[in-house]
């Protein structure tokens, strides 16, 4: 599968440096001109890809994750987290799929990839995973806390799109949004997690 890495609306010029190194984020600074012909620092922050899979069972049912992170409240969100460092993203798709639900899958396809947010340039990569074999207990970080969630698609859809709720992966909820105000949006995606 040939990956490409979305584009930022804001791309960062070459010529910018990297000020600040972090654990998670790195800072980068550029002059650049106005267009009155002043010049100021411009500064973008930098961090990690990541990849969100939700896999589906073969009886329909997509997993989600109850999980807990210390400094976060309790959210539910798809299986997911960070790419390392030389990974590419379908293997740490496929790592993150082993680690956080013990499942393996035969098909991964890329539904949606981008960046959302301008001012960090961090893309994220949501796949859809099918055929899935369980073949391992969850193996996870020292600061995760994750029960698995089986749900149909009208459970997904509800609550990714309801407000109270706290879904974590606010970068596909605008899917849902579409899925649940227009028949034929709804209709591809039943037809897109189809086991």
């Amino acid at each position: 599968m040939n990956i490409i890495r979305p584009k930022s609306r804001q791309p960062m010029p070459t010529h910018a440096k990297r000020v600040f190194k972090g654990v998670l984020f790195d800072v980068y600074q550029w002059e650049q001109e106005l267009f009155d012909g002043t010049r100021v620092i411009f500064e973008k922050l930098k961090r990690p890809d990541t990849v969100v899979v939700l896999p589906v069972l073969p009886d329909g049912k997509i997993i989600l994750t109850a999980q807990e992170q210390p400094g976060y409240e309790p959210f539910i969100g798809a299986v997911g987290g960070r790419v390392d460092e030389g990974e590419d993203v379908l293997s740490a798709a496929k790592r993150e799929l082993l680690e956080e639900s013990g499942y393996e899958a035969e098909e991964f396809i890329l539904w949606v990839s981008g960046q959302p947010v301008s001012k960090i340039d961090w893309a994220v990569f949501t796949f859809i995973a099918k055929g899935l074999k369980k073949v391992a207990d969850l193996d996870l970080d020292g600061g995760e806390k994750i029960n698995l969630l089986p749900v149909a698609i009208d459970e997904l859809i509800n609550l990714a799109t309801d407000g109270q709720k706290k879904f974590g992966d606010k970068e596909i909820s605008g899917k849902f949004f579409e899925a649940k105000a227009d028949p034929k949006k709804r209709e591809e995606l039943n037809e897109l997690f189809k086991p």
